[in-house]
């Protein structure tokens, strides 16, 4: 294959079209690179896709009531409001969006070999979070199919792992339920 075809072929795996005479092109993840334990309260960083260009901006504000992690475009706009619940059985945060609540993250009470955690959301079906989320190394589900799966094994920098988005997912969403895990 030529110089010229390979580069067609690779710009259009990327766009997730057909390349001239190829068989369709299935959408890929998204993976973005984020900093283990910096997703914390009064701490910010950036968010950036696997190639090393930033994609979101996490603003994590330590106030006096409640604790919160902001996750905003490169530009600075908010996306998501991440905030910690205070006076729980279960650790809980919530998501929100635009001063409305979209999710609520609880840790499973009884976790006998993994971490679980639950993720209410309005209006939608809840998403699941298994594996071991001290190692980063766990998957989160919808009805059974995977919406992200999170993983240090993806980079070699340390203190870094990666959070893969399946197509067709909110991703910053996704981003902002990673955090509020990381967080908990």
């Amino acid at each position: 294959m030529t110089p010229a075809g390979r580069r067609q072929r690779r710009q259009a795996r990327r766009q997730g079209t057909t390349p001239a005479g190829g068989t369709p092109q299935a959408a890929q993840p998204t993976r973005y690179r984020m900093r283990e334990k910096l997703v914390s309260f009064g701490n910010d960083f950036v968010i950036e896709t696997a190639g090393g260009a930033p994609a979101y901006r996490v603003d994590g504000k330590a106030l006096r009531v409640r604790n919160t992690i902001k996750i905003q475009t490169p530009r600075g706009q908010p996306l998501y409001t991440v905030q910690e619940r205070m006076i729980r059985v279960k650790k809980t945060m919530v998501i929100e969006r635009e001063g409305r609540t979209v999710a609520t993250i609880q840790k499973a009470l009884v976790t006998p070999l993994r971490d679980r955690f639950d993720v209410q959301v309005v209006g939608g079906p809840p998403l699941h979070v298994r594996g071991n989320i001290v190692d980063h190394e766990y998957t989160i589900t919808r009805n059974g199919q995977v919406v992200a799966r999170v993983s240090k094994r993806w980079f070699r920098v340390r203190d870094t792992y990666g959070v893969e988005v399946m197509p067709g997912e909110d991703d910053a969403f996704v981003l902002a339920v990673t955090a509020a895990i990381d967080a908990i």
